[in-house]
């Protein structure tokens, strides 16, 4: 496996990416065609586009929400863990502080820059993607969702 960085640590899963959602826009695509190209079967063939486009959006919108709902709490857990580890301090009151986003990009820092990093996003009020770049030492999380 390629070592994670801040350029390639996107993450696909192919039946759903490359398989379910080509086919579904297949689908798509078709029933769109057909509701213009045909004015006896129209409204049967818009209809059917708008559940193909229901179906997507559902698939979409319910994946994502249950896998990352788990990862985030997963991630905060052991965020304070690490940051209890490195510095001997709880996490929360820095977690007052930061949002989410902002969490999420420090669990890509090594221990080594953790608190010097999470103090700086704090001041300086730093995007999580202006933390990803700060990383001088990436910590790879390879089981992301």
């Amino acid at each position: 496996m390629a070592q994670q960085s801040n350029k390639n640590h996107l993450r696909f899963y192919a039946p759903h990416h490359f398989v379910f959602y080509p086919f579904m826009l297949a689908v798509l695509s078709g029933t769109i065609y057909y509701a213009w190209s045909s004015e006896k079967n129209q409204m049967l063939w818009l209809f059917m586009a708008l559940i193909a486009g229901a179906i997507i959006w559902l698939s979409f919108m319910t994946r994502q929400h249950y896998a990352l709902t788990l990862q985030d709490r997963i991630i905060m857990q052991e965020m304070r863990y690490r940051y209890f580890v490195v510095t001997g301090n709880r996490f929360e009151p820095l977690e007052e502080e930061l949002s989410k986003a902002q969490i999420f990009a420090l669990r890509f820092a090594s221990d080594n820059e953790l608190e010097t990093l999470a103090t700086k996003a704090v001041q300086e009020k730093l995007s999580a993607g202006a933390i990803k770049k700060e990383i001088s030492n990436w910590r790879a999380d390879n089981n992301r969702v």
